[in-house]
C-alpha cells in the first residue's frame, strides 16, 4: 500500500522561501500519516488519544433525531425585538388589497428560486389558523427573538425538529459539527434556534438536540406504528451502555445534565481540541454514580443560568448609570473602569475584562447583543437593561461552574 507523509511549514513569507529554496523533497524533514476512516484527514493526530476520545459516544449517536437550525432567508421580516411589530408586518403580509411590489419594496421581499412572494402571501390568508405560529427563537446566545414560524415566509422551518421546541417543558442541546476556532459551541434552549445560533454562517452550522419527541399535531392519520406518546430523543443502545456502566437509567433530565456538564469541561475542550474541530462532540462515560450525580447538578444549574431561570440572576452585580437616554449608539469597553458605553454618556458598570470577553459559539456576548440592537437603532428599555445585567451573571457563573466541574472529574478518560 501507499504511504503518506506530511509536513508543514511556519513563519513568515521570507521565511517560508528561504526554506524552500535551500531544500527540496528529498530533504525536508517528513512525517508519516495514517489517515483513517471516516474522514481520511492528511495531518497528524494522536492515535492513542483519539482511540480515548472515540471510545466516547457521538451526541447523533446519542440523540438521534436532529437537525439545524432554521434558515429563514429573510432574518429582517420573521424576526423582531418587539412582537406587536412582527405582528403588524405579518397582518400587512395577508392582506392582499396591499400589492405585491407594495410589499416587496416595503419589506426588501424577493422571489427566490424555491419561494414566491404572491404565492405565499394568498397561501399564508387562507390560513385561519395562521396567528398560532407567533413565538419565541433564541436568535443568539441570550438574545430571544419574537419569530414568526411559518414555512409562508420561513423558507427552511425544519419542521420534523423544531415542532418538539413549540411543545411546553421541552429542552434542546445547541452545538456543532465543526469549529474554525476552539470549541465553545454549547448552549441549550427551549424554543427554536437559527443556524448561526451558536455558530457564525461562514463555515459552522448550529444543530438542535432535542430531548422529548412530541406527536406530530398535523398528521390526524397515524400509521399502527407511530405513537400518541411523548417519546425521549435517547437511542436505547445508548441508555444501555448508561445502564451497563452506572446500574441503572437516570432520568431523561440527568442524562442531559451530564452531557452539558461534560461539553462545559475546560479540559475536555483543550483534551480533545483537535477532534472537536472536525465533526460532533463526543461524550465520556462514567461508571461512579457519585460523579454522574455530582456533574449532573452542575450541568443543570448551567442550564438553569442559560434559559435566565437561576435565582442567582435576581443578584445584580452591575448598575445602570450615566447622563442621557439609553439609545444603544457606540459600544466600547473600557477595562481600566470596568464599563461598557452604550453611547457616549451611558454605561453599564461593574463588568470584570474575562466576563466582557467571555464566548460563546461564534460571538463574544456581551459585545455581540448590543451591537445587534446598535445595528437595529434601538433603544433599551427598563427590561432590556435588567436582561443585561442578569446575563452578566450568568457569564460570570458559567466560568465559575466549568471550573468546578474540572476539580469534580479526577482525570481523562472518565473512568
Amino acid at each position: 500500500m501507499a504511504k503518506i507523509y506530511h509536513a508543514d511549514l511556519w513563519g513568515s513569507r521570507e521565511d517560508k522561501y528561504r526554506y524552500l529554496q535551500e531544500h527540496d523533497i528529498t530533504t525536508i524533514e517528513w512525517t508519516e500519516i495514517f489517515p483513517q476512516s471516516p474522514l481520511y484527514l492528511f495531518i497528524p493526530q494522536d492515535k492513542d488519544l483519539r482511540t480515548e476520545y472515540e471510545a466516547g459516544w457521538k451526541i447523533t449517536e446519542i440523540m438521534p433525531v436532529n437537525s439545524t437550525g432554521v434558515k429563514t432567508h429573510r432574518d429582517h421580516f420573521v424576526f423582531d425585538f418587539d412582537l406587536s411589530e412582527l405582528q403588524k408586518r405579518i397582518e400587512k403580509f395577508r392582506d392582499l388589497n396591499i400589492s405585491d411590489r407594495e410589499i416587496s419594496e416595503t419589506y426588501e421581499l424577493q422571489d427566490t428560486r424555491d419561494w414566491k412572494l404572491s404565492q405565499r402571501r394568498r397561501s399564508l390568508k387562507s390560513n385561519s389558523d395562521w396567528e398560532s405560529f407567533f413565538t419565541q427563537c433564541l436568535y443568539r446566545p441570550f438574545d430571544w427573538r419574537a419569530y414568526y414560524h411559518h414555512e409562508d415566509v420561513v423558507e427552511l422551518p425544519r419542521y420534523e425538529v423544531t415542532r418538539h421546541l413549540l411543545e411546553e417543558n421541552n429542552l434542546s442541546l445547541c452545538t456543532t459539527r465543526q469549529v474554525n476556532s476552539e470549541f465553545k459551541h454549547i448552549f441549550c434552549t427551549k424554543y427554536p434556534v437559527t443556524d448561526c445560533t451558536v455558530s457564525v454562517a461562514t463555515r459552522e452550522r448550529t444543530y438542535l438536540f432535542p430531548l422529548y419527541l412530541y406527536p406530530d399535531p398535523r398528521n390526524s392519520q397515524k400509521s399502527l406504528f407511530e405513537s400518541n406518546e411523548i417519546e425521549t430523543n435517547l437511542a436505547q443502545k445508548f441508555v444501555h451502555a448508561i445502564r451497563e456502566k452506572l446500574g441503572y437509567i437516570p432520568t431523561p433530565e440527568a442524562i442531559f445534565y451530564y452531557i452539558y456538564a461534560i461539553f462545559h469541561s475546560p479540559t475536555y475542550r483543550q483534551r480533545y481540541a483537535e477532534f472537536l474541530k472536525i465533526d460532533f462532540p463526543r461524550v465520556p462515560l462514567t461508571s461512579s454514580d457519585r460523579l454522574f450525580k455530582d456533574l449532573g447538578a452542575k450541568g443543570e444549574a448551567l442550564v438553569d443560568l442559560h434559559l435566565m431561570k437561576s435565582k442567582k440572576l435576581n443578584k445584580l452585580i452591575t448598575k445602570m448609570d450615566g447622563d442621557g437616554d439609553n439609545a444603544v449608539t457606540e459600544v466600547t469597553y473600557k477595562p481600566a473602569e470596568q464599563r461598557i458605553y452604550i453611547n457616549r454618556n451611558r454605561y453599564f458598570e461593574g463588568i470584570t475584562p474575562n466576563v466582557w470577553e467571555f464566548n460563546i459559539g461564534g460571538y463574544q456576548v456581551l459585545d455581540k447583543w448590543l451591537k445587534d440592537r446598535k445595528k437595529a437603532r434601538r433603544t433599551l428599555s427598563f427590561d432590556d437593561v435588567l436582561h443585561y445585567q442578569k446575563v452578566v451573571i450568568a457569564l460570570k457563573e458559567t466560568m465559575q461552574i466549568m471550573q468546578e466541574i474540572d476539580r469534580l472529574i479526577p482525570g481523562f478518560p472518565i473512568e
